[in-house]
């Protein structure tokens, strides 16, 4: 429970913090990763406290607190490694207050200054997955106990510039062909065209009007030529602008990841078909 407190507090100073994204008609969506994490951590937690550091040999070896590649780790407030069921299995026993992730971020150190303030919170740092063997993005969820600091975190998919471009070729195509039965298949969640933090949205070149947005369809029907980023920039009014010399463009902004729900910074393509603005974008890494 504390945990759905404290994601909700994250969203409302999101919101506070940019008010474009406090619109009645944008929905946020908290990923299944997310929710996977800090239900695992809630098992975590309260297995710990039931039975102490005797948790730590069934933290570090598969089994119920394996999901996937989602495992539990441990650290104690001095910073060194109790428990895990990953990688940082390796690690157990040493001191890793001072270690760095690929990008040179001290996050243990955080984490652990974090957890002494509040007791819980969240941290992103890059890490071996092993699953794909690849050094990716995670987000780790963590909750001190005692002087033990309780953590699960989760990879987050990260799409492509390619994967968008991809991606806005086949709903180029869709609404070519049927615009109406694409609309609804792009606001779809099962339409065929989310994967991972992409989505397509289109826009009515002729009034301005969101006709399709695969993350907040309750934006289709309203207009979009006001809408703005968190800097001010008029985002639909810069991409109506540049299909009027040329049929394609390109724009950076500031939007709200859904996969993250943080507040990323964003790379669209798009592109003019008939009388319509369809576009794709990708969160810069």
């Amino acid at each position: 429970m504390i945990y759905k407190l404290f994601m909700t507090g994250l969203v409302l100073t999101s919101l506070l913090i940019n008010p474009v994204f406090a619109a009645d008609n944008l929905v946020f969506h908290v990923d299944s990763e997310s929710e996977r994490a800090q239900a695992l951590l809630g098992r975590a937690v309260a297995y710990y406290q039931a039975n102490n550091d005797v948790a730590f040999a069934t933290f570090s070896r598969h089994g119920e607190f394996i999901d996937g590649e989602l495992y539990v780790y441990v650290l104690d407030t001095d910073g060194v490694m109790q428990a895990s069921g990953g990688s940082s299995s390796a690690l157990i026993g040493r001191n890793v207050s001072n270690m760095k992730d690929s990008e040179g971020k001290p996050f243990f150190k955080e984490m652990i200054a974090s957890a002494k303030a509040s007791g819980f919170g969240v941290v992103e740092y890059h890490w071996l997955n092993r699953a794909s063997f690849k050094v990716e993005h995670k987000k780790t969820y963590y909750q001190k106990v005692g002087d033990r600091i309780i953590s699960v975190g989760y990879y987050i998919p990260r799409a492509t510039s390619e994967e968008a471009k991809a991606l806005l070729k086949k709903a180029a195509h869709a609404v070519k062909t049927d615009p109406e039965k694409s609309f609804a298949a792009f606001n779809d969640l099962n339409g065929g065209y989310m994967q991972d933090d992409l989505y397509v949205f289109v826009v009515d070149l002729s009034d301005g009007v969101f006709r399709a947005h695969g993350v907040s369809p309750q934006l289709v029907g309203s207009n979009g030529i006001d809408l703005i980023d968190t800097k001010g920039k008029p985002i639909i009014q810069e991409m109506i602008n540049g299909v009027q010399s040329k049929n394609r463009g390109e724009i950076d902004y500031l939007w709200l990841n859904p996969v993250t729900g943080e507040i990323e910074n964003k790379y669209t393509f798009f592109r003019k078909v008939d009388g319509f603005l369809v576009a794709v974008g990708f969160y810069k890494h």
